[in-house]
Protein backbone atom coordinates (compact mmCIF):
# COMPACT_ATOMS: atom_id res chain seq x y z
CA UNK A 1 0.00 0.00 0.00
CA UNK A 2 0.91 3.66 -0.39
CA UNK A 3 2.08 5.88 1.98
CA UNK A 4 3.02 9.56 2.20
CA UNK A 5 5.54 11.69 4.46
CA UNK A 6 5.41 15.08 4.18
CA UNK A 7 8.44 17.71 5.19
CA UNK A 8 9.18 21.21 5.34
CA UNK A 9 11.82 21.98 3.10
CA UNK A 10 13.43 25.80 2.98
CA UNK A 11 14.91 26.55 -0.35
CA UNK A 12 17.17 29.42 -0.35
CA UNK A 13 15.86 32.88 -2.28
CA UNK A 14 17.11 31.79 -5.48
CA UNK A 15 15.76 28.16 -5.14
CA UNK A 16 12.26 29.63 -4.39
CA UNK A 17 12.83 31.78 -7.96
CA UNK A 18 13.45 28.29 -9.59
CA UNK A 19 10.55 26.51 -7.85
CA UNK A 20 7.97 29.11 -8.99
CA UNK A 21 9.27 29.06 -12.71
CA UNK A 22 8.90 25.21 -12.06
CA UNK A 23 5.45 25.76 -11.44
CA UNK A 24 4.81 28.46 -13.97
CA UNK A 25 6.19 26.03 -16.21
CA UNK A 26 3.91 23.47 -15.17
CA UNK A 27 1.16 25.20 -15.31
CA UNK A 28 1.55 26.56 -18.72
CA UNK A 29 2.01 23.18 -19.74
CA UNK A 30 -1.13 21.98 -18.19
CA UNK A 31 -3.09 24.65 -19.60
CA UNK A 32 -1.66 23.88 -23.14
CA UNK A 33 -2.70 20.36 -23.15
CA UNK A 34 -5.75 20.62 -21.87
CA UNK A 35 -6.35 23.54 -25.06
CA UNK A 36 -4.64 21.09 -27.06
CA UNK A 37 -7.38 17.98 -26.33
CA UNK A 38 -10.30 20.96 -26.67
CA UNK A 39 -9.35 21.76 -29.65
CA UNK A 40 -8.64 18.42 -31.51
CA UNK A 41 -12.47 17.06 -30.10
CA UNK A 42 -14.16 20.47 -30.83
CA UNK A 43 -12.46 20.83 -34.98
CA UNK A 44 -11.51 17.08 -35.83
CA UNK A 45 -13.51 15.34 -33.35
CA UNK A 46 -10.30 13.60 -32.45
CA UNK A 47 -9.15 12.59 -28.89
CA UNK A 48 -5.58 13.16 -28.20
CA UNK A 49 -4.02 10.78 -25.61
CA UNK A 50 -1.03 11.41 -22.97
CA UNK A 51 1.56 9.61 -25.22
CA UNK A 52 0.61 11.45 -28.48
CA UNK A 53 1.80 14.87 -26.17
CA UNK A 54 4.73 13.47 -24.44
CA UNK A 55 5.99 12.88 -27.56
CA UNK A 56 6.02 16.48 -28.72
CA UNK A 57 8.21 17.39 -25.45
CA UNK A 58 11.60 16.74 -26.64
CA UNK A 59 10.67 19.43 -29.86
CA UNK A 60 9.44 21.86 -27.26
CA UNK A 61 12.44 21.73 -25.40
CA UNK A 62 14.41 22.75 -28.66
CA UNK A 63 12.47 26.01 -29.21
CA UNK A 64 11.90 26.51 -25.26
CA UNK A 65 15.44 26.49 -22.83
CA UNK A 66 12.83 27.51 -20.00
CA UNK A 67 10.95 24.22 -20.44
CA UNK A 68 14.22 22.10 -21.50
CA UNK A 69 15.21 23.06 -17.52
CA UNK A 70 12.57 21.33 -15.94
CA UNK A 71 13.33 17.30 -15.29
CA UNK A 72 11.51 15.27 -18.28
CA UNK A 73 9.59 12.98 -15.54
CA UNK A 74 8.22 16.44 -13.89
CA UNK A 75 7.34 17.38 -17.64
CA UNK A 76 5.39 13.98 -18.38
CA UNK A 77 3.74 14.10 -14.53
CA UNK A 78 2.29 17.09 -16.15
CA UNK A 79 0.20 15.23 -19.09
CA UNK A 80 -0.64 12.71 -16.85
CA UNK A 81 -2.43 15.09 -14.92
CA UNK A 82 -4.61 16.32 -17.66
CA UNK A 83 -4.92 12.47 -18.74
CA UNK A 84 -6.15 11.47 -15.11
CA UNK A 85 -8.63 14.73 -15.42
CA UNK A 86 -10.31 13.83 -19.04
CA UNK A 87 -10.59 10.12 -17.43
CA UNK A 88 -12.29 11.26 -14.50
CA UNK A 89 -14.79 13.25 -16.76
CA UNK A 90 -15.74 10.49 -18.83
CA UNK A 91 -15.82 8.00 -16.29
CA UNK A 92 -18.90 10.73 -14.60
CA UNK A 93 -20.38 10.74 -18.25
CA UNK A 94 -20.31 7.11 -18.47
CA UNK A 95 -22.22 6.95 -14.87
CA UNK A 96 -24.30 9.55 -16.05
CA UNK A 97 -23.30 11.74 -12.46
CA UNK A 98 -22.03 15.45 -12.74
CA UNK A 99 -19.21 15.47 -15.03
CA UNK A 100 -17.35 18.59 -14.72
CA UNK A 101 -15.33 19.06 -17.92
CA UNK A 102 -11.60 19.69 -17.01
CA UNK A 103 -10.74 23.29 -16.37
CA UNK A 104 -7.60 25.62 -17.17
CA UNK A 105 -5.62 26.13 -13.84
CA UNK A 106 -4.81 29.65 -12.25
CA UNK A 107 -1.93 30.12 -10.26
CA UNK A 108 -4.05 29.16 -7.33
CA UNK A 109 -4.81 26.17 -8.17
CA UNK A 110 -1.85 25.13 -9.63
CA UNK A 111 0.93 24.39 -6.47
CA UNK A 112 2.74 21.27 -6.89
CA UNK A 113 4.76 19.25 -9.17
CA UNK A 114 5.83 15.60 -9.26
CA UNK A 115 9.44 13.89 -9.50
CA UNK A 116 8.33 9.73 -10.77
CA UNK A 117 11.12 7.95 -9.20
CA UNK A 118 14.01 9.96 -10.30
CA UNK A 119 15.11 13.22 -10.77
CA UNK A 120 15.64 13.71 -6.46
CA UNK A 121 17.87 12.48 -3.76
CA UNK A 122 18.08 12.63 -0.21
CA UNK A 123 21.48 12.69 1.84
CA UNK A 124 21.04 13.89 5.71
CA UNK A 125 19.15 17.05 6.73
CA UNK A 126 19.82 17.46 2.03
CA UNK A 127 17.02 16.95 -0.85
CA UNK A 128 18.61 17.52 -3.94
CA UNK A 129 15.66 18.32 -7.12
CA UNK A 130 17.41 18.00 -10.69
CA UNK A 131 17.67 21.32 -12.00
CA UNK A 132 16.76 23.30 -8.77
CA UNK A 133 19.95 22.28 -6.34
CA UNK A 134 20.34 21.52 -2.97
CA UNK A 135 17.46 22.31 -0.23
CA UNK A 136 17.14 22.21 3.63
CA UNK A 137 14.94 19.44 4.77
CA UNK A 138 13.12 19.00 8.02
CA UNK A 139 12.79 15.32 8.86
CA UNK A 140 10.91 15.20 11.79
CA UNK A 141 10.55 11.68 11.46
CA UNK A 142 12.21 8.89 9.21
CA UNK A 143 10.73 7.31 5.93
CA UNK A 144 9.57 4.29 6.26
CA UNK A 145 9.31 2.15 2.62
CA UNK A 146 10.33 2.24 -1.26
CA UNK A 147 10.13 6.05 -2.21
CA UNK A 148 7.72 5.87 -4.79
CA UNK A 149 7.62 9.06 -6.02
CA UNK A 150 8.76 13.30 -4.61
CA UNK A 151 5.80 16.02 -4.84
CA UNK A 152 6.62 19.20 -3.90
CA UNK A 153 4.11 21.81 -2.77
CA UNK A 154 3.68 25.23 -2.13
CA UNK A 155 1.65 26.35 0.73
CA UNK A 156 -1.15 29.48 0.41
CA UNK A 157 1.49 31.50 2.45
CA UNK A 158 4.31 30.70 0.29
CA UNK A 159 5.72 27.63 2.33
CA UNK A 160 7.56 24.46 0.97
CA UNK A 161 6.73 21.18 1.13
CA UNK A 162 8.37 17.49 -0.05
CA UNK A 163 5.71 14.94 0.33
CA UNK A 164 7.06 11.24 -0.19
CA UNK A 165 5.02 8.74 -1.62
CA UNK A 166 6.37 5.59 -0.53
CA UNK A 167 5.14 1.72 -0.99
CA UNK A 168 4.77 -0.35 2.40
CA UNK A 169 3.83 -3.52 3.73
CA UNK A 170 0.93 -3.22 6.08
CA UNK A 171 1.63 -3.59 9.49
CA UNK A 172 -1.26 -5.18 11.58
CA UNK A 173 -1.81 -4.39 15.22
CA UNK A 174 -2.59 -7.08 17.77
CA UNK A 175 -5.64 -8.88 16.78
CA UNK A 176 -8.96 -6.69 18.03
CA UNK A 177 -12.34 -7.48 17.96
CA UNK A 178 -13.74 -5.01 19.68
CA UNK A 179 -16.31 -2.86 17.24
CA UNK A 180 -17.56 0.69 17.60
CA UNK A 181 -20.29 3.21 15.93
CA UNK A 182 -19.70 7.09 15.61
CA UNK A 183 -22.49 9.67 15.35
CA UNK A 184 -20.46 12.69 14.31
CA UNK A 185 -22.11 15.98 14.62
CA UNK A 186 -22.51 19.75 15.55
CA UNK A 187 -22.85 20.25 19.37
CA UNK A 188 -20.22 17.18 20.40
CA UNK A 189 -17.74 16.35 17.32
CA UNK A 190 -18.58 12.69 17.48
CA UNK A 191 -20.52 10.58 20.01
CA UNK A 192 -19.19 6.74 20.35
CA UNK A 193 -21.34 4.07 21.02
CA UNK A 194 -19.35 3.22 24.63
CA UNK A 195 -21.10 6.54 25.82
CA UNK A 196 -17.90 8.65 24.97
CA UNK A 197 -18.20 11.90 23.53
CA UNK A 198 -15.49 14.11 21.50
CA UNK A 199 -15.81 17.50 21.84
CA UNK A 200 -16.32 19.83 18.95
CA UNK A 201 -13.08 22.07 18.86
CA UNK A 202 -14.59 24.38 16.45
CA UNK A 203 -11.11 25.92 14.66
CA UNK A 204 -12.35 27.72 12.33
CA UNK A 205 -14.97 29.99 14.74
CA UNK A 206 -11.88 30.14 17.22
CA UNK A 207 -10.37 32.24 15.26
CA UNK A 208 -13.14 33.89 13.17
CA UNK A 209 -12.93 37.46 14.77
CA UNK A 210 -9.12 37.62 13.70
CA UNK A 211 -10.21 36.67 10.28
CA UNK A 212 -12.23 39.01 9.90
CA UNK A 213 -10.37 41.62 11.14
CA UNK A 214 -7.15 41.18 8.94
CA UNK A 215 -9.86 40.88 6.00
CA UNK A 216 -11.28 44.06 7.06
CA UNK A 217 -8.13 45.86 6.96
CA UNK A 218 -7.11 43.47 3.59
CA UNK A 219 -4.19 41.85 5.11
CA UNK A 220 -4.46 39.64 2.79
CA UNK A 221 -0.91 37.61 3.77
CA UNK A 222 -2.37 37.60 7.89
CA UNK A 223 -5.55 36.29 6.64
CA UNK A 224 -3.45 33.09 4.75
CA UNK A 225 -1.92 32.52 7.47
CA UNK A 226 -4.61 32.41 10.02
CA UNK A 227 -6.53 29.72 6.99
CA UNK A 228 -3.44 27.83 7.37
CA UNK A 229 -3.64 27.72 11.44
CA UNK A 230 -6.91 26.68 11.15
CA UNK A 231 -6.47 23.50 8.61
CA UNK A 232 -3.19 22.47 10.36
CA UNK A 233 -5.17 22.12 13.46
CA UNK A 234 -8.00 21.00 11.90
CA UNK A 235 -5.44 18.04 10.31
CA UNK A 236 -3.88 17.66 13.53
CA UNK A 237 -7.05 16.72 15.42
CA UNK A 238 -8.01 14.50 12.83
CA UNK A 239 -5.16 12.37 13.03
CA UNK A 240 -4.94 11.73 16.65
CA UNK A 241 -8.28 10.95 17.03
CA UNK A 242 -8.41 8.74 14.16
CA UNK A 243 -4.90 6.95 15.53
CA UNK A 244 -6.59 6.32 18.53
CA UNK A 245 -9.72 5.01 16.99
CA UNK A 246 -7.76 2.61 15.02
CA UNK A 247 -5.73 1.74 18.09
CA UNK A 248 -8.76 0.98 19.89
CA UNK A 249 -11.05 -1.08 17.63
CA UNK A 250 -11.18 -3.90 15.11
CA UNK A 251 -13.71 -2.43 13.58
CA UNK A 252 -15.01 1.08 13.27
CA UNK A 253 -18.62 1.91 11.68
CA UNK A 254 -19.57 5.77 10.63
CA UNK A 255 -22.58 7.33 8.63
CA UNK A 256 -21.92 7.51 4.95
CA UNK A 257 -23.02 11.45 4.98
CA UNK A 258 -23.53 13.56 1.96
CA UNK A 259 -21.83 16.44 3.30
CA UNK A 260 -22.26 18.22 -0.21
CA UNK A 261 -26.09 18.29 0.24
CA UNK A 262 -25.51 19.20 3.97
CA UNK A 263 -23.81 22.16 3.60
CA UNK A 264 -26.86 23.34 1.53
CA UNK A 265 -28.00 24.61 4.63
CA UNK A 266 -27.00 27.98 5.00
CA UNK A 267 -27.77 27.84 8.64
CA UNK A 268 -25.21 25.09 9.30
CA UNK A 269 -22.88 25.04 6.55
CA UNK A 270 -20.09 26.79 8.25
CA UNK A 271 -20.24 24.83 11.34
CA UNK A 272 -20.28 21.89 9.23
CA UNK A 273 -17.27 22.66 7.09
CA UNK A 274 -15.71 23.46 10.17
CA UNK A 275 -15.92 19.82 11.72
CA UNK A 276 -14.57 18.90 8.72
CA UNK A 277 -15.89 15.08 9.33
CA UNK A 278 -15.22 13.72 5.96
CA UNK A 279 -10.96 14.40 7.27
CA UNK A 280 -11.96 11.83 10.20
CA UNK A 281 -13.10 9.74 8.05
CA UNK A 282 -10.59 9.76 5.34
CA UNK A 283 -7.77 9.47 7.68
CA UNK A 284 -9.26 6.80 9.84
CA UNK A 285 -9.53 4.46 6.78
CA UNK A 286 -6.15 4.60 5.47
CA UNK A 287 -4.84 4.19 8.91
CA UNK A 288 -6.90 1.23 9.68
CA UNK A 289 -5.87 -0.23 6.12
CA UNK A 290 -2.22 -0.20 7.09
CA UNK A 291 -3.12 -1.38 10.02
CA UNK A 292 -5.29 -4.38 9.53
CA UNK A 293 -8.76 -2.81 10.85
CA UNK A 294 -11.85 -2.28 9.29
CA UNK A 295 -14.17 0.71 8.38
CA UNK A 296 -17.43 0.53 7.32
CA UNK A 297 -19.52 3.22 5.92
CA UNK A 298 -23.43 2.48 6.69
CA UNK A 299 -26.88 4.16 5.29
CA UNK A 300 -27.54 7.34 8.08
CA UNK A 301 -31.32 7.13 7.36
CA UNK A 302 -33.58 6.58 10.51
CA UNK A 303 -30.09 6.57 12.70
CA UNK A 304 -31.03 9.32 15.14
CA UNK A 305 -34.83 8.10 14.84
CA UNK A 306 -34.77 4.29 15.50
CA UNK A 307 -34.49 3.21 19.16
CA UNK A 308 -31.27 0.93 19.70
CA UNK A 309 -33.02 -1.34 22.35
CA UNK A 310 -36.35 -2.05 20.23
CA UNK A 311 -36.08 -0.97 16.75
CA UNK A 312 -39.00 1.45 17.40
CA UNK A 313 -39.61 4.42 15.67
CA UNK A 314 -39.22 7.73 18.29
CA UNK A 315 -39.29 10.80 16.18
CA UNK A 316 -37.43 13.75 17.50
CA UNK A 317 -36.90 17.18 16.11
CA UNK A 318 -32.92 18.60 15.92
CA UNK A 319 -34.04 20.58 19.68
CA UNK A 320 -34.49 17.32 21.84
CA UNK A 321 -31.05 15.83 22.54
CA UNK A 322 -32.58 12.83 24.76
CA UNK A 323 -33.80 9.93 23.11
CA UNK A 324 -36.78 8.39 25.34
CA UNK A 325 -38.98 5.40 24.25
CA UNK A 326 -41.91 3.33 25.15
CA UNK A 327 -39.35 0.61 25.93
CA UNK A 328 -38.16 2.59 28.88
CA UNK A 329 -34.84 3.44 27.23
CA UNK A 330 -33.55 6.81 27.61
CA UNK A 331 -30.14 8.13 26.87
CA UNK A 332 -28.86 10.85 24.66
CA UNK A 333 -30.03 11.36 21.31
CA UNK A 334 -26.47 10.96 19.41
CA UNK A 335 -25.44 7.97 21.50
CA UNK A 336 -28.36 6.57 20.62
CA UNK A 337 -27.83 6.55 17.21
CA UNK A 338 -24.26 5.89 17.78
CA UNK A 339 -24.99 2.27 19.02
CA UNK A 340 -27.70 1.82 15.76
CA UNK A 341 -24.63 2.94 13.45
CA UNK A 342 -23.11 0.53 15.38
CA UNK A 343 -25.63 -2.30 14.72
CA UNK A 344 -25.49 -1.80 11.18
CA UNK A 345 -21.57 -1.82 11.25
CA UNK A 346 -21.79 -5.85 12.51
CA UNK A 347 -24.36 -6.53 10.34
CA UNK A 348 -21.56 -6.38 7.33
CA UNK A 349 -18.71 -7.66 9.34
CA UNK A 350 -18.46 -11.70 10.79
CA UNK A 351 -17.58 -10.10 13.96
CA UNK A 352 -19.05 -11.83 17.21
CA UNK A 353 -22.18 -9.21 18.39
CA UNK A 354 -21.80 -10.45 21.77
CA UNK A 355 -18.16 -9.30 21.59
CA UNK A 356 -20.05 -5.60 20.93
CA UNK A 357 -22.67 -5.36 22.98
CA UNK A 358 -19.66 -5.90 26.53
CA UNK A 359 -18.28 -2.40 24.83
Amino acid sequence: MRKTFKYRIFPTHAQVTRLGATLDICRELYNGSLQERRDAYRFERKSVRYIEQANQLPDIKKIRPDVAGVHSQVLQDVLKRVEKAFDGFFRRVKAKQKAGFPRFRSYKRYDSFTYAQSGFSLTGSKLRLSKIGSLRIKLHRLIEGKIKTLTITRSATGKWYACFSVEVEPQPFPANNKAVGIDVGLNHFATLSTGEQIANPRFFRMDEKALAKAQRREKRKAARHIHERIANRRRNFAHQLSHALVSLFGVIAFEDLNIKSMVRNHCLSKSIQDAAWNQLIQYTTYKAEYAGREVRKVDPRGTSQRCSACGATVLKDLSQRTHNCSCGLVLDRDHNAALNILSLGLQATALPRQEAARL
